[in-house]
């Protein structure tokens, strides 16, 4: 059995959440609230991170990807749309590269088929040595309020606070594993690019981990492509409403295909 720990909402065709880095599956529970009117909605804790255990602080994303594939079989969630954010699109690319056919359709949320450049590994490579040296909470404090555009952390406050407390609820060794997960992934546009379900990508424009240039440029290979304007990395939080409908849209389309 499994040890993938998640929760669900609803019942029809399935839905997977992924969450990103320094986040959990509580991340999407307004979401699986709305969404499981039309959909069962499934969001699992990646291993390491929240409930879900790891062992050791070395992981890859094709390790991940058979992990939820075996979870997956294990909870009958069968042709799955699966959506991830940020990391979680990346694991979402992994799935697919496994899975192909046997996924529906497949959503990138703030997140890119393509590999870390040279200064990403780098940065990748110092965000480890301060994991090791100042621990999960010192991490995760100065990590997450980046994420939201510069001159927005008194509007979103409340929200920054609350997924700062979200991401402490990584393990050291979940963290590390998945930095190194990320610096060493590979690039998988052509995995989207063969893929003849539905995709979709939603971009920030003022998205400081995935540049909106990096979006623009794999556009192409996706049937549903948006940016939200004046958006950083976080658009569940940002313009819940409006990343709410596109999701529903974009699965609820999915489902006829």
């Amino acid at each position: 059995m499994s040890s993938i720990h998640f929760f669900e909402k609803g019942e029809g065709q399935p839905l997977v959440l992924i969450h990103g880095f320094c986040e959990t599956s509580r991340m999407w529970t307004d979401f699986a609230e709305k969404l499981a009117k039309d959909f069962r909605v499934i969001c699992p804790d990646l291993p390491g991170i929240g409930d879900s255990p790891i062992s050791g602080e070395q992981i890859s994303l094709e390790e991940v990807a058979v992990i939820l594939e075996e979870w997956m079989d294990a909870n009958e969630i069968h042709q799955p749309i699966v959506i991830g954010h940020s990391l979680g699109g990346y694991v979402t690319l992994a799935l697919l590269e496994l899975m192909g056919s046997r996924l529906k359709a497949v959503g990138l949320f703030h997140s890119s088929s393509y590999a870390d450049s040279p200064d990403k590994k780098a940065t990748r490579n110092k965000a480890i040595l301060f994991l090791k040296k100042h621990g999960v909470d010192k991490f995760v404090s100065s990590f997450v309020p980046p994420l939201f555009p510069e001159g927005s952390s008194e509007e979103f406050k409340e929200e920054i606070a609350w997924a700062i407390e979200d991401g402490k609820r990584s393990t050291l060794s979940g963290l590390i594993a998945f930095t190194g997960a990320m610096r060493g992934r590979k690039e998988r546009l052509d995995v989207l690019r063969d893929f003849s379900g539905p995709k979709l990508l939603i971009a920030g424009t003022e998205d400081g981990a995935v540049k909106i240039e990096a979006s623009r440029k794999q556009k192409d290979v996706f049937t549903h492509y948006f940016e939200l304007q004046g958006v950083g990395h976080m658009g569940m939080v940002e313009k819940r409403e409006e990343t709410l409908e596109l999701i529903r849209e974009f699965a609820l389309s999915s489902t006829k295909h």
